[in-house]
């Protein structure tokens, strides 16, 4: 859990290195079909990279400099169009309830899954779409009654300043693009979460889809995945996910090592992202039909969900701890 500035300061440097020369790539290439693939990249460090970026600086886990932490969540949380302080309070209620059905306010597919929901997310337009509206209520000092369940009053003032700021800068790039006459501004600002969000969204699907809800031990709701070096980098070690759901205040660059510590204890984690969706299609197939059905995962033999190492009994969904 020891927090240290270094590990990730390289990271959050290349990425936005990364950021600015791929835009700069796009700039000087416009009208060829070289622009293509410099918006492709730009288009997934904005709108991908800047999600994962924007969970884990949430947590406030990944520089020990908090000042660093803090303006880095900002930017990523503008990036992939998450209002800060809402979505702070809004995650800490998932990883509290994760999968307990009426508390997880971020459960991506719902039983039963609604695949329109879901190919209109894979370019986050629907997400956006009520994210815009909750912005332009925000701005003007109302919060939707679910925000008003997690979301402390003391933070009310901070979400209205932010959606005003958020709403100026959005008329700003407006206000350029008719100036210019080009919609260019907005393939830089905006537009980038939405066409840059497909990788995002193709990782995040994995993290609980189809598996048990109303549980609290995290092997059940929770996947973990191998990859590749590029996938990790997007998406900031999350593949881990079931390490970081038992123990969210780890940096990520540190969650390598705890999935090699806990492993014993874990379920077989995941070959690939497509032996994921291997599982993860038929599941949704399923409870389109059974919303009741889940993916039960096995656990080692030595720990039964309800028990602890030593044998004893845990708290299930709903006990008073």
């Amino acid at each position: 859990m020891k927090r240290n500035d270094y590990p990730a300061l390289p990271q959050l440097f290349v990425w936005l290195a990364l950021l600015v020369v791929s835009g700069i790539g796009a700039y000087l290439t416009l009208g060829t079909p070289w622009c293509v693939p410099f918006f492709f990249i730009y288009g997934i460090l904005y709108g991908s990279c800047s999600d994962s970026r924007w969970h884990e600086f949430g947590h406030g886990t990944a520089f020990r400099t908090r000042w660093i932490n803090d303006a880095a969540f900002q930017l990523a949380a503008f990036m992939v169009f998450r209002e800060p302080a809402i979505w702070r309070w809004s995650h800490a209620r998932h990883h509290t309830d994760t999968l307990i059905v009426g508390r997880d306010p971020e459960v991506l597919a719902k039983r039963p899954p609604s695949f329109r929901a879901l190919l209109l997310n894979f370019f986050a337009l629907q997400s956006t779409a009520t994210a815009i509206a909750r912005l332009i209520s925000h701005a003007f000092a109302r919060l939707h009654e679910e925000e008003k369940q997690f979301v402390p009053q003391i933070e009310h003032a901070r979400v209205f300043r932010t959606a005003r700021i958020w709403l100026l800068i959005y008329a700003l790039v407006a206000a350029y693009s008719i100036h210019i006459h080009s919609m260019l501004p907005w393939m830089f600002i905006g537009l980038p979460t939405l066409y840059g969000a497909w990788l995002q969204f193709y990782f995040g699907i994995t993290q609980h889809t189809g598996l048990a809800e109303d549980t609290l031990d995290h092997r059940l709701n929770s996947r973990t995945i191998y990859m590749n070096p590029i996938f990790r980098f997007v998406y900031l070690n999350m593949n881990y996910h079931t390490e970081h759901h038992m123990y969210p205040m780890v940096p990520y660059y540190k969650l390598p090592e705890l999935h090699r510590e806990l492993r014993h204890d874990m379920p077989t984690p995941y070959r690939s992202t497509l032996a994921a969706y291997r599982e993860i299609i038929p599941a949704l197939l399923r409870q389109r039909r059974d919303p009741s059905y889940f993916v039960r995962r096995n656990l080692p033999s030595a720990f039964k969900p309800g028990t602890t190492a030593a044998g004893t009994a845990t708290p299930q969904a709903g006990s008073v701890i």
